[in-house]
């Protein structure tokens, strides 16, 4: 989802090398970060300005379930990426996430102290740490609830969604008791890049405006769609998918881009706005 609109973001400006070990873009080729010595001799031979390291396990219940890999995946690897970036002195860049918190404030800024709750959330907050406290030159952006990257990529709430409609759904359950920022990929990457262009390091929160729900971004896309009058968005507690979403959650995942507004530098567009945008572009079908 995120590396897509980094390569687009950042394509007609910078060379790039795009690895991933899933080959699913011409643009990509193969690497697997958590072995050291492939992730070194790949950086090494390109020789780059910068290291971005992107890529992390994200579905919360794989990681419950699979904590040693998960570990090795999303905080090994960022030890692997800050020893290489530091060897050949060059900034690194990390993605974090509003998950980080335990939920039991309503909002978080940069100086607010996360406590994690599950695996997926001790892992990136175990990266943070490890980046903070060892890298010469760091970029840290905690992301909060994605979207972007359609139907091939998108594997976040906003496409569970538009594939229960595709598929005939009249009726959606729609946890209401959940709040978060959405972050569409391509307003993300695009602050990323003017951090970059003004040389800032550091943390720095990194989420569209608007706080909101669950609930209330599923009743903006419906309303979006037009299909206000065809589908029903029941509300149900986060105990009704407990079966399928079992690993922890916080109530409150919401970010506030202290910094960013405090530096002049926040971009970040409304998240309905940026549904909009991401509804046309990679939507088309379901949009008048």
């Amino acid at each position: 989802m995120l590396g897509e609109a980094f390569y687009k973001q950042f394509i007609s400006d910078y060379e790039l090398r795009c690895t991933d070990i899933d080959l699913n873009e011409q643009w990509l080729s193969y690497l697997d970060f958590r072995d050291y010595k492939n992730y070194r001799d790949d950086v090494i031979n390109f020789k780059p300005d910068y290291l971005f390291h992107l890529g992390a396990y994200t579905d919360l219940e794989y990681c419950e379930l699979h904590a040693e890999d998960t570990y090795k995946t999303n905080t090994q690897s960022v030890k692997h990426a800050v020893k290489i970036a530091n060897e050949i002195n060059i900034p690194i860049l990390f993605i974090s996430t509003a998950g980080i918190f335990n939920g039991e404030k309503l909002f978080y800024d940069e100086s607010d102290i996360p406590q994690p709750l599950g695996v997926y959330a001790k892992s990136k907050y175990l990266a943070e740490n490890y980046i903070q406290e060892n890298s010469s030159s760091y970029l840290i952006c905690r992301a909060g609830w994605m979207m972007g990257g359609g139907p091939k990529k998108d594997k976040k709430f906003i496409n569970k969604l538009m594939m229960q409609i595709a598929n005939g759904k009249d009726e959606l359950f729609v946890v209401n008791d959940k709040l978060g920022t959405p972050t569409y990929t391509h307003d993300f990457s695009y602050n990323v890049k003017l951090l970059i262009k003004k040389q800032k390091i550091g943390l720095y929160n990194m989420v569209c405006q608007g706080a909101t729900s669950r609930f209330e971004v599923a009743c903006e896309l419906i309303n979006q769609l037009g299909l206000n009058n065809v589908v029903k968005i029941t509300e149900v507690g986060s105990n009704f998918f407990k079966k399928e979403y079992f690993s922890p959650r916080p109530n409150s995942e919401r970010l506030i881009n202290a910094k960013l507004n405090n530096e002049g530098l926040n971009i970040m567009q409304d998240w309905k706005i940026s549904l909009s945008h991401y509804l046309k572009t990679a939507y088309p079908d379901y949009i008048d």
